[in-house]
């Protein structure tokens, strides 16, 4: 495959990336937690309606990743293209809290699916770039992920809370994802041109169970893929908790709302780039370990904070620290696996990763309601900077 050919491949990647993780986005940030207030979703229960689309990355985003290793890429990235295209419509018949879980667990199977099987595709055709082109990828979700809070606070601003509205703005984001996934996304754009010869047509299975055998038994794999989990757990519940702090105690505005929460992320389209080629070139363990320091302290502050500009400086600090993170944990993990278990690898990652998500609100939501913002925000904190000690000590050498 020629250069010009790859890079056109890493450029619809990251265009089809930014459309799908800003629809993915918009449905819940800013306008999740005052939705689900609005349907009188009680207290004990909001960590669930946070944590609901995350639960399908649990059960599915291994096998995704593996059977994208024998079907291919383009197949199985299509099944999720379908999900970002019907889902946020059924947010417009939504007229209980329970009826919410259940189409955030719908909607969950989208990225579930759709992120292990970018990030394989990005790993096989860019081995000696993995941590410069995953970045570069994390990049372009960022920016869809930035986006979205702002547009989504400004709708909410002059709708006045219009929730219907405001979801079938996420739908034409999401049906836009599914026409360039289907029209830009060729079948040897997104698969190997020829079928790895470890894969045969009778030995499917084999090559599965293979994969996860090389993925179970190597302890890097799983202490990498645990601590992405430890950020996502913190970003999961930050997520949510952050806006209804934002909300009910800062009492700003909801578009100062979606300012913060964009603003968390300004910082990352500048430098996630450099941290991925900076890693590609030195190693690991210093983003990952720094990353997780830089983005733990902030949690123990936020509780003593109420004005709207320190806490968009926590925010932005938090934001870039998060993603210090997840841009070289993918590219360690791939570092750490072998070709023929590419999907495997990013399937675990993704699974393992969604399970920290899917606990973090739903544990920080008893913490919250036993010990208030300060206890809920502090635990977030502690286990950050936990975990940089856990992964310090464990992975000494890559």
């Amino acid at each position: 495959m020629n250069l010009k050919s790859e890079e056109n491949i890493f450029l619809i990647l990251c265009i089809v990336g930014a459309f799908a993780i800003f629809s993915s986005t918009m449905s819940k940030n800013p306008v999740l937690n005052p939705f689900a207030e609005s349907l009188g979703t009680p207290e004990a229960f909001m960590g669930f309606v946070a944590a609901a689309s995350t639960l399908p990355g649990v059960l599915i985003s291994f096998p995704a990743g593996s059977l994208s290793d024998i079907l291919g890429r383009r197949k199985v990235l299509l099944v999720s293209s379908i999900v970002f295209a019907t889902a946020p419509f059924l947010y417009i018949f939504i007229n209980s809290w329970w009826q919410l879980i259940l189409v955030r667990f719908y909607h969950g199977f989208a990225t579930a699916i759709f992120i292990p099987v970018v990030r394989a595709t990005i790993i096989e055709y860019y081995p000696s770039k993995k941590g410069e082109r995953i970045s570069t990828f994390t990049l372009a979700t960022i920016v869809g992920r930035g986006i979205a809070p702002f547009l989504g606070g400004f709708i909410l601003a002059i709708t006045v809370w219009g929730f219907k509205i405001y979801y079938v703005a996420v739908g034409i984001a999401g049906l836009t994802m599914f026409f360039l996934a289907f029209t830009l996304l060729k079948e040897k754009s997104v698969t190997t041109e020829k079928k790895s010869s470890f894969i045969q047509e009778n030995d499917k299975k084999t090559s599965i169970a293979s994969g996860w055998r090389t993925v179970f038994s190597n302890s890097k794999i799983l202490i990498a893929s645990t601590t992405e989990a430890a950020a996502r757990y913190v970003y999961g519940a930050l997520e949510f908790f952050f806006i209804g702090y934002l909300n009910n105690v800062a009492q700003l505005d909801p578009s100062l709302i979606g300012i913060i929460m964009g603003m968390q992320l300004l910082l990352i389209p500048i430098v996630s780039p450099f941290l991925g080629r900076f890693s590609d070139k030195t190693g690991r363990r210093i983003p990952i370990a720094a990353g997780l320091i830089i983005s733990g302290l902030p949690m123990i502050v936020i509780p003593y904070v109420t004005g709207f500009i320190p806490l968009l400086i926590i925010a932005m600090i938090y934001g870039l620290g998060f993603s210090t993170v997840v841009s070289s944990t993918p590219a360690l993990v791939g570092d750490l696996a072998s070709k023929e278990s590419y999907g495997a690898a990013m399937g675990f990652l993704a699974t393992i990763m969604d399970v920290g998500q899917m606990l973090g609100p739903v544990v920080t939501g008893y913490i919250l309601a036993s010990f208030g913002y300060s206890g809920s925000f502090f635990s977030l904190g502690a286990t950050l900077l936990g975990f940089c000690m856990f992964f310090i000590i464990f992975i000494k050498k890559e």
